[in-house]
This record gives C-alpha cells, sequence and structure tokens, in this order.
C-alpha cells in the first residue's frame, strides 16, 4: 500500500511513515473486528505494557471518541497506566509513535506528532489521534488494515524525563446534596453540671457528626449564654490535608409545640477540617431568654435542640 493511495485528512503536525519493524514495545491484534460495533463495545482498552519504566496502555475506539464528537474515524490513544504511575504533580515527558500494520505488505502505519513529546501526568493520562484513520480506508480490504475481519495495532514509548512540580489541592463539589437533619432531646438540663455534652454521632455526607452543648456557655458567651456547635465526632478520620465544606443550621424547638422554635440567624457554612473541626456560636441565646418558660424553649426541664447539615464539597491534597 502506497502512502499516496490513502486519502489522509489535512491533520496539521501528525506525521505518517511506513516501517519495515514491528512496534518495540506493544502489539495486539483485534479478532472479529466487527462485532465490536454489533455488541456496541465503544472503547477498548489494551493490557498494560512496560516501556521507560512506567505502564502503558492503549485505548482504541473503533467508531470515534464520541466525547469528542469524532466521526467516520477511528481513535487511538497512548494511556499513562498501572499503579506506578505518577500522581497528579509528577511530570512524565515521552515521545510515542502509534501503528497500524498493512497485512498486505507487512508493514506498519506509524503516526506520530511532530511535537516530540508530550507530557503526561495525573491530569492528563492520554495523548494519542483522535482520527488515527478514516473507517472507510480501515474497513476496504484492498487496503490490507482489516483483512479476514482482523486488524493489528502497536505503539512505542520513549520516556524522554520525569520530574515532581508541586503539591496540589482537588476541590469535588457535590451534586444534588443531600441535608441531613438530627433532633435531640436534652433532659433534666437543671442537673447538668458538666461544661459541655454531646449528642449521639448522626452521618452527613459519608461522615460522622455531633452536637456540642454548652448549658452554661463558653468562650465569651460564658454565664450568659447557651453555646451551641456542630462538630466532626472523628477528626481523625479525616487526613490532616482533607477538608469538608458543610451548609448547617443549628436551632432550639419548643419540645411541646414543635413549629415554634428559635433560629440563629441564617444557615452557616464552614470548612471542617482535623484542625478546625467544630463551629457554632458561643452566644447562641442568652441564659435569661432561654429559661423563660413563657417562649416555651425550656419544658419540663428539657429542651431540643436542632441540626441540619449539608455536605457540599470536599477538598484533598493531590499526592
Amino acid at each position: 500500500m502506497s502512502m499516496n493511495n490513502l486519502n489522509f485528512d489535512d491533520q496539521y503536525g501528525i506525521l505518517r511513515t511506513f516501517s519495515d519493524s514491528m512496534p518495540t514495545h506493544y502489539t495486539f491484534k483485534i479478532q472479529s473486528f466487527s462485532l465490536m460495533s454489533k455488541h456496541s463495545l465503544e472503547r477498548y482498552e489494551s493490557e498494560d505494557f512496560e516501556a521507560g519504566g512506567y505502564k502503558w496502555k492503549l485505548a482504541f475506539y473503533p467508531n470515534g471518541n464520541k466525547s469528542k464528537n469524532v466521526k467516520e474515524h477511528i481513535s487511538l490513544y497512548l494511556v499513562l497506566a498501572g499503579a506506578n504511575g505518577p500522581q497528579t504533580c509528577w511530570e512524565v515527558h515521552a515521545a510515542f509513535r502509534l501503528f497500524l500494520l498493512d497485512q498486505n505488505n507487512g508493514k506498519y502505519l506509524a503516526l506520530q506528532e511532530e511535537q516530540k513529546e508530550r507530557l503526561f501526568h495525573g491530569i492528563k493520562l492520554d495523548w494519542g489521534f483522535d482520527q488515527f484513520f478514516s473507517q472507510k480506508d480501515f474497513t476496504d480490504a484492498s487496503n490490507g488494515f482489516l483483512v479476514d475481519d482482523a486488524c493489528v495495532f502497536g505503539a512505542e514509548v520513549f520516556v524522554r524525563k520525569e520530574r515532581s512540580t508541586c503539591k496540589g489541592e482537588c476541590l469535588s463539589m457535590i451534586k444534588d446534596a443531600v441535608m441531613y437533619k438530627h433532633v435531640w432531646k436534652i433532659e433534666n438540663l437543671s442537673k447538668l453540671d458538666e461544661e459541655s455534652y454531646d449528642s449521639e454521632t448522626f452521618i452527613a455526607g459519608d461522615q460522622k457528626w455531633k452536637i456540642e452543648f454548652y448549658p452554661k456557655g463558653r468562650d465569651d458567651g460564658k454565664d450568659s449564654h447557651l453555646s451551641i456547635d456542630l462538630a466532626l465526632a472523628d477528626p481523625t478520620s479525616l487526613s490532616p490535608t482533607s477538608k469538608l465544606y458543610a451548609q448547617f443550621t443549628l436551632r432550639l424547638v419548643d419540645p411541646v409545640y414543635s413549629h415554634r422554635h428559635f433560629e440563629y440567624g441564617t444557615k452557616a457554612t464552614w470548612w471542617f477540617s482535623a484542625s478546625s473541626p467544630k463551629r457554632g456560636w458561643p452566644k447562641f441565646i442568652t441564659l435569661g431568654i432561654f429559661s423563660d418558660k413563657s417562649l416555651g424553649y425550656l419544658e419540663n426541664d428539657s429542651t431540643i435542640v436542632e441540626a441540619e447539615v449539608t455536605v457540599l464539597g470536599t477538598a484533598s491534597a493531590l499526592d
């Protein structure tokens, strides 16, 4: 097959050559190629192979990479893979060629970029060709690339250099975050003589939480106010570099008429972490107002505290 007989798309920066040699690092053969489309197999990933001290694989799209709106072409990519791949802040510079065997002549069509090398890292693990080859020329048996419903691809990878570049952080906002409501009834208030009391733990956003109740206040609300906080029940479960972004409301509810309540301001938001595990109000409500029975927050020596918690996002370090 001559290069002149093929109708290559005009793709700037891509070099095409024929080689008599097999790909240095990996080849894979696909048999019964037509069944991939019949069975709706849109993407195939090869087994891992090693080159330059790293593991790689090929990602093949028989009908084109739909996520990139590829039509009437097959797509082929080199992917950095395996447990020894670099973390986000490691860079691996590699030059590569991807191959397709002309079975009629025993030669490999090789595609490579004029840009000699690409940068692979934890955020960008793959490089390659959206329009590796037109489906029309590929399926034409006279061209030799698909013969008896079988084809052969390959890869060569040459690592130029690697280096560690930075520290980083990944922020993940949660779509359709769910609010969790926890109700805590506190009884025998007149007998509470400890500085603070904790509610039972509850789960919100896959994290354990608790309410902290200070019957005589804390900090600048000591002996004048009731203090209430929302806190992580087990801050050590978070790594030192992880944190949770949560929206929450704390309120007192009339134990008898639950539709009457005292709510401190509007909803609050806070980044909770191992080093900052709680947030609340030292001056939630004055002790005088709280103990005024006509207002209904204190009834039969008991009260009810409600917490509504919605975890909106998480952040963690990139290694």
